[in-house]
């Protein structure tokens, strides 16, 4: 049978989304690859797959373009919820993800805000390999030094720069993602103080190189930088294909992230389309 998807978007941070609440859905990580490939495939940052949850009202599985699976992606947590409630017709949902069940409501005509939970800053939550501290690491590369590790789900790396369009980051990301501090590869983020309020960010996304917007870098670092006295507890980061507006309350303790959601197009995979639907025993269908 033919395969049907969604793409969508989160301030550019795309995805293609597969319904797997009443039909199984299971692709090889090289098949991952294959869909997610910008020429060949579909194209995306990352490919979902919404369960059934017996905990919240969908389970989301999270796989990078590099066909491995990771716990937390915020701006599939928005697609996602605006799914969901668009389905069911409620203001609000919960989503489980492998990094928690995270609450989601509408915040305007295609706005989602989501609860991202506590930020992670102990050294073995994060998890780094060796104990240190979190809001300084020693690292330095080619002028950059001194990051900060904060995990919202999946850990993350988080260097302040004077100037975040002059930032190495297609050069120094593959290198800081693999660095040995970071014994489950690191996000990498390059951030620019505007003022209190306002940060410029760009993202190495483990698993998908440089991308156009991620939830989690922008959680992760309003929390670095509001942890060093640079921004407020509430910010609006402004990455290559939107704006997050990223809120640490400190009476809960949680981290709220609201931003845009984007219907791009639905389609349909063939089942002939290079066995990813049937008769590939590379894909453990169920």
């Amino acid at each position: 049978m033919p395969l049907p998807f969604l793409k969508m978007h989160g301030a550019g941070n795309d995805f293609v989304i597969f319904d797997a609440r009443t039909r199984p859905v299971a692709l090889a990580p090289s098949r991952l690859q294959e869909i997610a490939a910008r020429r060949t495939g579909i194209g995306c940052d990352q490919v979902i797959v919404m369960e059934q949850s017996q905990n919240a009202d969908v389970f989301m599985r999270i796989y990078n373009a590099d066909g491995g699976e990771v716990f937390s992606c915020g701006n599939a947590t928005r697609c996602v919820g605006w799914l969901i409630m668009r389905e069911s017709g409620r203001d609000a949902c919960a989503i489980e993800t492998k990094a928690g069940i995270l609450q989601c409501r509408r915040a305007g005509q295609d706005r989602i805000r989501v609860d991202m939970g506590k930020p992670r800053l102990e050294w073995g939550e994060v998890p780094l390999s060796h104990p240190a501290d979190t809001n300084h690491l020693d690292i330095a590369v080619e002028g950059l030094k001194d990051p900060a590790a904060v995990s919202m789900g999946n850990p993350h790396m988080v260097f302040a720069v004077s100037d975040v369009s002059a930032a190495p980051v297609a050069v120094l990301g593959p290198t800081l993602e693999h660095h040995l501090l970071f014994p489950e590869r690191a996000n990498v983020s390059f951030a620019q103080v505007v003022n209190d309020k306002e940060i410029r960010l760009r993202v190495w996304e483990r698993g998908a190189g440089e991308t156009l917007a991620c939830g989690t870098a922008a959680c992760a670092t309003l929390v670095a930088l509001h942890r060093r006295g640079l921004v407020a507890n509430k910010a609006s980061v402004h990455l290559p294909g939107g704006v997050l507006e990223i809120e640490w309350d400190k009476i809960s303790g949680h981290v709220w992230m609201t931003g845009p959601v984007a219907l791009s197009f639905q389609g349909v995979i063939p089942a002939e389309w290079r066995g990813l639907v049937n008769g590939d025993p590379e894909d453990n269908h169920v």
